[in-house]
C-alpha cells in the first residue's frame, strides 16, 4: 500500500466515524439547546468541528486527486474522487448555507433540514470507506 493510499484510507475511516457521530448524536442535539444558548453553542460547534474535519477533508481531497491522476484507468480511484467531490459539493452548497442560517438564530426547520440533508454525506463517506475496504481486501 502506497503512503498516499494509506493517507486516503486513514482519512476515510476518520471522516466516516466523525460523520456518523455528528449525524446520530451531535446534529440532533441542536434541538435540545435552549434558544438563548444556541448561538454560542453553534459557533463553538462550527469552530471545533472545523478544526477536526477540515484537515482530514483536505488530505482526503488531495490524496484522491493524486491517486486518480497516477492511475486514471482505475475505477476505484475514479469512484473515490467522484465521491469526494460530491461530499465537498454537499458540504459547501447544502450544509454550509444551513449552518450560515443557524449562526444567526435557532430555527427548528433548519435543524431538521440539516439533519436530513446530512444523510447525503453520511452515506457518501460510508460508501467511500466500504469501497476502500473492498480495494484493500482485493
Amino acid at each position: 500500500m502506497s503512503f498516499l493510499f494509506f493517507l486516503n484510507v486513514i482519512s476515510a475511516f476518520i471522516l466516516t466515524g466523525v460523520i456518523w457521530t455528528i449525524q446520530l448524536v451531535h446534529y440532533p442535539s441542536f434541538y435540545y439547546i435552549d434558544k438563548l444558548s444556541f448561538l454560542g453553542f453553534h459557533k463553538f460547534h462550527n469552530n471545533r468541528i472545523s478544526m477536526i474535519v477540515m484537515p482530514f477533508m483536505m488530505v482526503e481531497l488531495i490524496t484522491s486527486i493524486i491517486l486518480y491522476i497516477n492511475d486514471t484507468s482505475s475505477l476505484i480511484f475514479s469512484l473515490n474522487l467522484g465521491i469526494v467531490v460530491l461530499i465537498w459539493c454537499s458540504t459547501f452548497f447544502i450544509q454550509m448555507p444551513i449552518h450560515n442560517i443557524l449562526s444567526g438564530e435557532k430555527d427548528k426547520k433548519m435543524i431538521k433540514k440539516l439533519v436530513n440533508t446530512n444523510w447525503i454525506r453520511t452515506f457518501l463517506w460510508t460508501f467511500r470507506m466500504l469501497l476502500i475496504i473492498d480495494e484493500i481486501i482485493s
